[in-house]
C-alpha cells in the first residue's frame, strides 16, 4: 500500500502527471494520470491532490495524533465523526508508531456503517508517514492478522497531506471539473480540521 501510494504521487517516466489549471488554490497541487495495465491498481483516471504546510507542533506529537484512532474522527472525513476502533494491529519495529492496523469506522451514516480502513504508519529520524485507504470487508476477512528510533525535535512540523482517488473507471474518459473541485475541497477540509484540532493538546 505504501509503495503504491508513493509511486502514485511521484512523477516518473512510467507515470507521467499533468498539472491541472484552475484547481482553486495556489497551495494545492492537483494532478491526473491514466491507470492502464498497472498491477494491483484498477484501470481508470486517477486524481491526486497534495499540499504542505507548517505546524508549530513537534513532529512526534503530530505523528501520534494522526495515527491514533481515538482522535481520528476529529480530522478524517472518512470517519464522518463516527467511533473508530482498532480491530487488528501488527507491530513493524521497536517504535510503537511503526505498525499496520485495521480500523473499523462505526459511523452514524448508514451508508458508511462498519467501513474498514487499512493503515500503515512509520516514523524514524528522517520523517514519518501515515498512509491509509478504505478496504473491502470481504477482502479483509480472507487475511490472517496477528496480534525504530523515536523522532526528535520541538520547533514544528512540515506536514504534507495527499489524496489519491480513482475518479473514473474508464482510462479514456474525460476528466470533469467537478471531480477536481471535489478532491480539492476534500484536501482543504482535511488540512483545516488538522489545524483546528491543535495536535499539541493531544497525548499529554
Amino acid at each position: 500500500m505504501v509503495m503504491s501510494f508513493c509511486t502514485g504521487v511521484g512523477a516518473s517516466t512510467a507515470h507521467t502527471w499533468t498539472t491541472l489549471s484552475g484547481s482553486g488554490a495556489d497551495d494545492v497541487r492537483v494532478m491526473t494520470r491514466k491507470s492502464m495495465d498497472d498491477p494491483g491498481r484498477p484501470p481508470g483516471i486517477v486524481l491526486s491532490a497534495a499540499t504542505s504546510f507548517w505546524l508549530p507542533v513537534p513532529p512526534k506529537r503530530v505523528f501520534d495524533f494522526l495515527r491514533d484512532e481515538n482522535s481520528r474522527s476529529e480530522w478524517d472525513i472518512l470517519s464522518n465523526g463516527g467511533l473508530v476502533q482498532e480491530m487488528a494491529h501488527i507491530a513493524n519495529g521497536r517504535d510503537p508508531g511503526n505498525s499496520v492496523s485495521l480500523l473499523r469506522v462505526n459511523s452514524a451514516n448508514s451508508s458508511q456503517s462498519n467501513m474498514l480502513i487499512l493503515q500503515e504508519s512509520c516514523t524514524d529520524s528522517t520523517g514519518s508517514y501515515v498512509i491509509y485507504a478504505p478496504v473491502d470487508i470481504v477482502a479483509m476477512n480472507g487475511l490472517k492478522w496477528g496480534g525504530g528510533i523515536p523522532e526528535v525535535g520541538s520547533g514544528g512540523s512540515l506536514l504534507t497531506v495527499a489524496f489519491q482517488i480513482l475518479v473514473d473507471s474508464v482510462p479514456t474518459a474525460k476528466l470533469s471539473l467537478g471531480s477536481v473541485a471535489t478532491v480539492n475541497s476534500l484536501i482543504k477540509c482535511t488540512v483545516e480540521r488538522i489545524k483546528v484540532t491543535k495536535p499539541e493538546t493531544k497525548n499529554e
